[in-house]
């Protein structure tokens, strides 16, 4: 999960509090409409008409336009504080209850803040503070001390939650953070071959999905292999061969431009995928990887017939129609053509498609 998809999950839980806020308020306005009320007249007071019609309305709009923007819930919790203030105003003088109808409501708006916006704290006092003041007003002092503390015990309560759930929001979002950051060094790290730092078969194939999708202009394919390399690593060891691989590897990373995508595709090939260039400057970039390697001077000098400094043959071939298969069949074509005239020798593909052609035509 990234922290968008986070975000989209918190947007959902707000979407969520909204419509249960909605819910309780209407289901409390038509609760109080028509079980407490004995004539037509009174059945109509305005705020509670107001309550449940603008909550229902809302709340089936809410459920057919799931993709409009999302009324404010901090909007809605403040008009309906007004509402239910304008509602105890008016019940206040010919209720039965006398006083004690002042604390019912009051603890019935809070319950249904606390339900609903027990994570939103906000939005939970822009509910409950115009009805406090109410019911303090309208009390006149009888019962003071009991409407502070059913005001205070709640708001301290859910203000104590809103803390709490602030750490937990920001410790889960450092930790997502972390665990992204981590996730993207390890898929780093596993398209990258671990002896040479290049990238590895994995990584040739990212780079090359992005370098063709983003990138036009010819491209060319460069594959390298390092002249008997198995006789090498027969005379020397292992532990040599891998240092000799090391240091070919950084010769031609060297030797090319830093958007050209340099692969260790075996045990001792390379392919370089040669960006924007032509065939002349991709023979000339090619040659100079040749001569880095060679400038290496890393001893070879146990056989006669071969080279006293390791050395490299490469062939290379164009990247035609974003066809990459075809490119590194013809680059292999090459190589094995630069093997056979001598190694230490750079081959391009239009060579041996013009003998092709030559052929034919005879």
């Amino acid at each position: 999960m990234k922290l968008q998809s986070y975000d989209e999950l918190l947007n959902s839980k707000h979407r969520l509090s909204l419509m249960l806020f909605l819910f309780l308020n209407s289901a409390t306005s038509l609760f109080f409409m028509f079980s407490t009320k004995k004539n037509i007249h009174q059945l109509l007071t305005a705020p509670e008409i107001i309550i449940a019609s603008l909550g229902i309305i809302i709340l089936f709009w809410m459920l057919l336009k799931r993709s409009v923007k999302l009324p404010i819930l901090n909007v809605v919790a403040s008009i309906s504080g007004l509402l239910w203030t304008w509602q105890i105003v008016l019940k206040h003088p010919e209720s039965y209850f006398g006083d004690s109808f002042l604390i019912v409501s009051l603890v019935g708006i809070f319950f249904i803040g606390a339900i609903a916006l027990g994570d939103y704290l906000s939005a939970f006092c822009l509910h409950i503070t115009p009805p406090s003041a109410a019911v303090l007003l309208l009390d006149q002092g009888h019962n003071t001390l009991l409407i502070l503390f059913s005001i205070a015990l709640p708001l301290t309560g859910l203000t104590l939650h809103h803390m709490m759930q602030r750490r937990r929001d920001h410790f889960t979002r450092r930790l997502m953070r972390q665990l992204y950051e981590e996730k993207q060094t390890y898929s780093d790290l596993s398209m990258l071959d671990p002896l040479t730092g290049l990238y590895n078969r994995r990584g040739l194939k990212n780079r090359l999905d992005n370098t063709l999708a983003n990138h036009s202009g010819s491209h060319f394919v460069l594959l390298i292999d390092i002249d008997n390399f198995k006789a090498y690593n027969d005379n020397y060891g292992h532990a040599m061969g891998d240092q000799a691989l090391a240091r070919v590897s950084v010769a031609i990373r060297d030797a090319v431009r830093s958007r050209d995508i340099v692969t260790r595709y075996g045990g001792e090939e390379f392919l370089v995928l040669l960006t924007n260039v032509n065939a002349s400057i991709a023979m000339k970039l090619a040659d100079r990887i040749r001569l880095y390697v060679l400038n290496l001077a890393i001893p070879h000098r146990f056989n006669e017939s071969v080279a006293t400094h390791v050395t490299i043959s490469a062939g290379f071939a164009p990247l035609i129609n974003d066809d990459f298969d075809s490119a590194l069949v013809n680059a292999d074509r090459a190589l094995y053509l630069a093997k056979s005239c001598g190694r230490n020798t750079i081959v391009p593909y239009e060579d041996i498609a013009g003998q092709l052609t030559s052929a034919s035509a005879r």
